[in-house]
């Protein structure tokens, strides 16, 4: 069974962005959101967060590769990104 991997972006609380991987995107805000033991830890009083962009990927190496092109990038860039698709 080939399960599906995205590459995905939240907005925060402070105006800051947050870029990770997951299978399940709706779930993943959802854990960020509330106080799961598997929210990012660095959101931490950034809460709450809002989906602002994803990307699908047939696999977990590939929405890897593009989770850590992004996290490179400046600000900027990824707002620009977010535009161009706005969700």
């Amino acid at each position: 069974m080939n399960q599906k991997w995205y590459l995905y972006i939240v907005g925060c609380k402070d105006k800051s962005l947050y870029t990770g991987i997951t299978k399940d995107v709706n779930r993943r805000v959802f854990e960020h959101n509330n106080d799961s033991i598997k929210g990012a830890k660095s959101l931490k009083g950034k809460k709450p967060v809002k989906l602002v962009y994803y990307e699908e990927y047939k696999s977990q190496v590939g929405a890897a590769q593009r989770e850590r092109e992004i996290k490179n990038w400046k600000k900027e860039y990824k707002l620009k990104l977010i535009e161009k698709a706005s969700l």
